[in-house]
């Protein structure tokens, strides 16, 4: 049985998808191309990997698809899905009975998790980020609810690709607060998070090129030196003052 749905009291502002971004959340290209490539990509990222992360927290689940996804590869006790949108944590619920899985869902923002202090050991966050507009709140947020020496999978679109002009087409986002691949670093660092050099990934994928990648696809063109990034993926650790402190 999956806990009931939790709801924070105030909800802020924030910009509601398109009903074609509602759909492509549910296709087989969001599936596998973006989201299990982003797991992919994260897993070699992890330091020091644990067999099982007892907590494991995904912030913006959206209808649930990486929910049994990380219900597998990190074996968590206590799996969370968290959403601002009421109607995305049924959907998410209902994938995760489908899976036979057990989690509990919160209806809350970004900027506010309904989570005790040092209680997550795992959060993912997987192509949210640029959805919301209290970025800075939120990435405090995510280093507050971790435990010391808790980790957090960051995959994000930055704003060379969120500003296209197919993405402002067919999806709606704050744009005024998009960030580069760099800023965005930059914003993971300065909440006090640590991140490694080599917990840094920066795939040029061939959905997030405004040519959707047909120029190397088709025409055996490979993409140039030198090009603006349009994702970043990290992993980034809460410092534990129990251990040393690693080089970042």
């Amino acid at each position: 049985m999956n806990a009931p749905l939790l709801k924070s009291q105030e909800l802020p502002p924030h910009v509601p998808e398109t009903a074609f971004g509602i759909w492509f959340l549910q296709t087989h290209t969001w599936t596998v191309h973006v989201l299990e490539r982003a797991f992919r990509d994260l897993e070699p990222l992890i330091a020091a990997r644990r067999d099982s992360y007892p907590v494991v927290a995904d912030v913006g689940c959206g209808w649930g698809r990486s929910l049994p996804k990380l219900h597998q590869r990190f074996a968590p006790q206590r799996l969370i899905g968290m959403d601002i949108d009421a109607d995305m944590l049924a959907a998410s619920a209902r994938e995760v009975q489908a899976a036979g899985i057990a989690a509990e869902f919160i209806q809350c923002s970004s900027s506010a998790l309904t989570l005790d202090d040092n209680s997550v050991d795992l959060l993912f966050c997987h192509q949210t980020f640029h959805h919301l507009i209290e970025q800075e709140q939120a990435i405090q947020e995510f280093f507050r609810v971790l435990r010391p020496g808790g980790i957090l999978l960051f995959a994000e679109s930055t704003k060379r690709y969120i500003d296209s002009w197919m993405i402002r087409l067919l999806f709606r986002h704050p744009m005024q607060v998009q960030k580069t691949a760099d800023q965005y670093l930059a914003l993971v660092r300065s909440a006090g998070f640590q991140v490694a050099p080599q917990a840094i990934s920066y795939p040029y994928l061939w959905w997030s090129r405004s040519d959707l990648g047909l120029m190397e696809r088709l025409l055996k063109i490979a993409p140039k030196p030198g090009h603006e990034e349009t994702l970043i993926n990290l992993v980034a650790v809460k410092p534990d003052p129990a251990t040393p402190a690693a080089i970042v």
